[in-house]
């Protein structure tokens, strides 16, 4: 049985690496591209997709994990692996919470994004090992662990956001910002912006400020 991919990366060389990879094995048929998350929603939607292999940054627009969403919420839609280079925790919850049935890191081998992508095809879970052992981690000290709403305040706060504007951004009272930045603070051992941007970026927990 032949597995229907669709490609949804803004890079055209990592695509064509991608459909190089993926040509190889038997059972994969690359029936579509996509450059921006907008146009893998479209094309996801005509049907004849099973899997769509998702970046998740796509510069200005929709980001992987709305396209993601989008995806996921349609009954009998395809399944979403999502085939990024991030691995915070910020990104990885987002893709999981978003209905992606795996996530794989892009310096992932051949064989294993093949496998990946047949696990995902067959409706079961498909994590790379080292997205696998975060969320255990987070599992195993869950009131260590910053939760979803923490981690997208926190990494605005890392792209030099105020208050006010997260507010905005997160549709979220001023209030209900501050409560989430003090809770972020307790759990960093920080107490101050600067210092939490820091910690959260040395583990890894958040993208690094462009």
């Amino acid at each position: 049985m032949t597995i229907r991919l669709l490609l949804a990366d803004d890079h055209p060389v990592v695509r064509a690496g991608l459909r190089a990879v993926l040509d190889t094995e038997p059972d994969f048929a690359v029936v579509g591209e996509a450059a921006t998350a907008e146009r893998a929603v479209e094309l996801a939607e005509t049907g004849g997709v099973d899997v769509v292999l998702m970046d998740l940054q796509f510069g200005a627009g929709m980001h992987g994990s709305e396209a993601t969403a989008a995806i996921t919420a349609r009954t009998g839609g395809p399944r979403v692996l999502v085939l990024t280079t991030y691995d915070t925790d910020a990104d990885i919850l987002a893709a999981v919470e978003a209905g992606a049935s795996g996530y794989l890191l892009k310096d992932a081998p051949p064989e294993e994004l093949a496998a990946a992508v047949r696990t995902a095809a067959a409706g079961q879970s498909a994590l790379a090992p080292a997205v696998a052992h975060r969320l255990m981690d987070r599992m195993r000290t869950p009131a260590e662990a910053l939760t979803k709403r923490e981690l997208e305040v926190l990494q605005l706060v890392g792209e030099g956001l105020s208050n006010q504007q997260i507010s905005k951004a997160l549709f979220l009272s001023q209030a209900t910002v501050k409560s989430h930045l003090v809770h972020v603070f307790a759990k960093l051992g920080v107490d101050s912006r600067t210092a939490a941007v820091a910690t959260a970026t040395s583990r890894r927990l958040i993208r690094r400020p462009s």
